[in-house]
């Protein structure tokens, strides 16, 4: 056991230091938490060291607790999973077609993500809002991404709505509703549902991310408390919620309730998805293995059990530049060495400059997937290969003449290119994190004029929203002003079609061929509508556009 523990504090070498955030490791094998460690400090400021017993944000990972209680719930008879969900929220729009609460937990609503409508809205995620304002936003949306059940694609809103809906079933908070039906029969007295950031937590880790240049500074958030996330607890605890797994006490006991969070969701076309209730659902080297990551503010977290082998890795940090998830796996790989029945995947990648220089020529260039309006632009810079998608810069290295992946990245991308494809390389597939690969189209780049640019510059404002974005031009260039921040240049792509820091701005024209409104995508969030409203800041008749 030494030999394999040696390996694992390796593993997290980098942070165990007193001057570094870091993070708590729980390895545990057939009931028994076999090894627990804390590396790095909860609270650099105070010199505090982290421990199992430190309390870390779970972010996301906190979804499975929504999940396990909504299940909860539907047995007592509170609900019903196919209950449409204007039924509970009337306030909602309704949409053409119903959405269900199975839409919600399986992210096959379509509803776009409140997180990423409130920073289009000027609402920064590290500000404190009331519930009811946040329902507001979503309330707001006249569209959906797609149709409920064509497809998958991970939504914070449909977890947030379960916390609502939840409430108002039974009369009682979200917070009471979770000690009353999960936390307190598993004893896990150290967690609860951060629904007030102001108050003490005891042995709670602060958030750090890295200070460009050196050091770090704290990275905090004063929003929470809502059925997407926002749980609070320790590697200790969520032992005793990864051993409930195996031997369930809650709801009215037995393996039915754990066979029912397990059940994968589906599309209306019948594929089935990896994503059960709040959990991934999913294959590692032949094992089957559920996990779920989690990240918020400084925060990141794991939790991955492989249920057969009896074995699961919990990793949290205090620290918004790691990868727990990434780690988990690597220690997965030393305790399950022996019965994997796939290879382990090479720690080494070919260099980018093992690429042919025609074959780097062929493939750099803009891309868009058609269908969700996302843009990747493959390029060089300094010798290196890089990947610009969402706002991100990400260098790139090639695993073969037909693979691309992101290195240094918070999220995993990789690029397909089939061998045809060197002949004619319209197509690439481009794989985002847990999603499948899709088709991007290579994009013919069109210079675009000063005078040509100056077409866009007005005011434009999404009801949506609630909010007027500013297109200005200075000098040779077109720069976006959204509220009180900073304003952010704006990059030509194609004619009528640019990149921001974090979006894309597709532009319409009327049928005088006048730019008259913007389409903006980010992620995910499709096809927010903001309509020209002229070039000074006072309101007049938007010009006339088809819909």
């Amino acid at each position: 056991m030494t030999f394999l523990t040696d390996k694992v504090d390796g593993l997290f070498a980098e942070w165990d230091k007193p001057d570094s955030p870091g993070c708590a490791l729980a390895i545990i094998k057939g009931g028994e938490m076999v090894y627990k460690r804390g590396y790095g400090m909860a609270d650099l400021e105070r010199n505090v060291p982290i421990s199992p017993a430190s309390v870390f944000d779970l972010g996301s990972t906190g979804k499975q607790f929504t999940a396990m209680l909504i299940v909860i719930l539907a047995e007592q008879g509170f609900l019903s999973l196919d209950d449409n969900v204007h039924q509970y929220i009337p306030e909602m729009p309704a949409y053409e077609q119903p959405i269900t609460l199975r839409h919600l937990i399986h992210h096959t609503s379509g509803l776009r993500d409140y997180t990423t409508l409130m920073e289009m809205s000027g609402r920064p995620c590290e500000n404190f809002y009331y519930e009811d304002e946040l329902l507001d936003l979503i309330c707001r949306q006249k569209e959906l991404n797609f149709k409920p059940g064509e497809e998958y694609l991970y939504s914070n809103t449909g977890y947030f709505l379960l916390g609502v809906i939840a409430k108002r079933v039974t009369g009682k908070p979200f917070p009471e509703l979770l000690r009353e039906h999960l936390l307190e029969p598993l004893g896990m007295r150290a967690t609860d549902l951060n629904d007030d950031a102001r108050r003490i937590v005891k042995n709670r880790a602060i958030g750090y991310s890295p200070r460009e240049g050196d050091g770090y500074c704290t990275d905090m958030s004063l929003c929470g408390g809502y059925g997407d996330g926002a749980i609070l607890s320790t590697v200790e605890d969520l032992f005793l919620w990864d051993q409930n797994f195996y031997n369930n006490k809650l709801g009215g006991g037995g393996q039915g309730l754990i066979l029912k969070v397990h059940a994968p969701g589906e599309l209306n076309s019948g594929e089935r998805l990896d994503y059960a209730f709040g959990l991934f659902v999913s294959d590692y080297r032949g094992l089957r293995r559920v996990a779920h990551a989690g990240g918020w503010a400084g925060y990141r977290s794991e939790l991955a059990r492989f249920p057969d082998q009896e074995f699961s890795v919990i990793c949290l940090t205090n620290l918004g530049s790691v990868s727990p998830s990434r780690l988990a796996q690597q220690v997965a790989d030393l305790y399950l060495a022996d019965q994997f029945t796939e290879q382990v995947p090479s720690p080494g990648v070919p260099a980018f400059s093992e690429l042919a220089a025609n074959q780097i020529e062929r493939i750099t260039g803009l891309y868009r997937n058609r269908r969700t309006g996302s843009v990747l632009r493959l390029s060089t810079r300094e010798g290196k290969l890089i990947g610009e998608v969402f706002g991100l810069s990400l260098p790139m290295v090639a695993t073969s003449s037909t693979h691309l992946k992101a290195v240094e990245s918070p999220f995993d991308l990789e690029v397909d290119l089939e061998e045809p494809q060197w002949e004619n390389e319209q197509t690439i597939s481009v794989m985002l994190d847990e999603g499948k690969p899709e088709p991007y189209q290579k994009m013919t780049a069109i210079p675009i004029t000063p005078l040509q640019l100056a077409e866009y510059v007005g005011n434009y404002h999404s009801d949506e929203l609630d909010i007027s974005y500013q297109v200005l031009l200075e000098g040779e260039h077109l720069f976006l002003k959204r509220g009180y921040s900073p304003q952010e240049a704006l990059q030509p792509m194609t004619l009528d079609l640019f990149t921001g820091r974090d979006a894309e701005f597709e532009f319409e024209r009327d049928e005088q061929n006048q730019i008259c409104a913007f389409r903006l995508g980010a992620g995910r969030v499709r096809n927010i509508r903001f309509a020209k409203w002229g070039p000074s800041t006072n309101r007049v008749q938007p010009a006339h556009c088809e819909m």
